[in-house]
């Protein structure tokens, strides 16, 4: 399935720089379905022909990068990664292609999202003029949202506490919520009981 057209210009953006403290081992290299979870998150972009992958490293870098580049995805590495995410994700957007019009914003934890989730959310996109497009599932907002590159001056200039979340919930106005009859949105790998119960899926 190839849903992008040329002038769609969308890219994602896949954190993948924290310490996994949680989980006790370094999530994106983790196996699930018999490939590495930071795999998985990248063939989702892929089977919906996106091609502007970036992926954001930090913590134990080197033992991601190796893999990263067997893939063919580019990656950039957060110094601060102790700083937290929104960090990431400021070097992530910082190093979007100039033409790109929106991106993927997806934690490399949140790895079981249906490729159709994906499709309603850039056909809401192109048929609409709003800043973020979040999948919802049960009324809940999921990742990965859809991010017009319009925010991305803001992002890289915010320094309040709160980060993205505080940034975005100042964009009610300009946010839509997309039904998505996809729970994998919700399901973000954290504990080793997450990790169990997502290898049963």
């Amino acid at each position: 399935m190839n849903l992008m057209k040329s002038d769609d210009k969308i890219a994602a953006l896949i954190l993948a720089g924290g310490r996994s403290t949680r989980m006790g081992a370094l999530k994106p290299l983790l196996p699930l379905g018999g490939i590495r979870i930071i795999e998985r998150v990248i063939n989702l972009f892929r089977e919906v022909g996106l091609i502007n992958i970036i992926t954001v490293v930090g913590y134990k870098a080197e033992n991601v990068i190796p893999l990263l580049e067997n893939q063919g995805v580019r990656w950039v590495i957060n110094e601060h990664y102790d700083r937290g995410m929104f960090s990431s994700i400021q070097v992530g957007v910082r190093n979007l292609d100039g033409e790109c019009r929106a991106f993927f914003l997806n934690p490399v934890d949140i790895p079981l999202v249906n490729t159709v989730t994906l499709e309603k959310l850039v056909a809401a996109y192109r048929g609409g003029n709003m800043d973020v497009y979040y999948p919802c599932y049960g009324q809940k907002r999921g990742h990965p949202p859809l991010i017009a590159a319009t925010l991305i001056p803001s992002i890289l200039d915010f320094a309040e506490p709160g980060g993205m979340r505080v940034l975005l919930s100042r964009c009610k106005e300009t946010s839509l919520d997309v039904a998505c009859d996809d729970p994998g949105i919700l399901l973000d790998l954290n504990t080793p009981e997450d990790y169990e119960r997502a290898k049963v899926r």
